[in-house]
């Protein structure tokens, strides 16, 4: 069982639009996924914009890999080192803590995923 920042069952990050490397809902990761798509995060036009700076265009469609572009409160599974990225640049798009798994510890603080956190959290 996959499990999130808490050490708790990983829950669903989105489905519309569908995420995470393996498109099952999910930000589960494991050595096949390179980029590791572990962090959930609600999208904001400031994120996008800034991920498209840095070579990653997350609000254009692009078909041939079933991907429908992403626009403003959409959730999404995204590489923890582009989240870690865009905090370090006042950048960070907030996190489902709940959704985000465990793995983005290794790249993360917890302290720093929290400080980002959706406010509807339980913990």
């Amino acid at each position: 069982m996959s499990k999130n920042v808490f050490g708790e069952k990983l829950e669903e990050c989105s489905t519309e639009p569908m995420t995470g490397y393996y498109r099952d809902g999910c930000c589960n990761t494991d050595e096949k996924d390179a980029g590791r798509h572990s962090v959930c995060a609600i999208m904001t036009e400031e994120f996008l914009e800034f991920s498209k700076s840095r070579g990653n265009d997350l609000s254009t469609a692009r078909p041939e890999w079933a991907f429908p572009g992403l626009k403003p409160g959409d959730r999404w599974c995204l590489c923890v080192l582009r989240w870690k990225e865009a905090f370090v640049a006042g950048k960070a798009p907030q996190v489902v803590l709940e959704s985000t798994h465990e793995k983005a510890l290794e790249h993360v603080a917890l302290q720093d995923l929290i400080s980002k956190a959706y406010k509807t959290s339980a913990h």
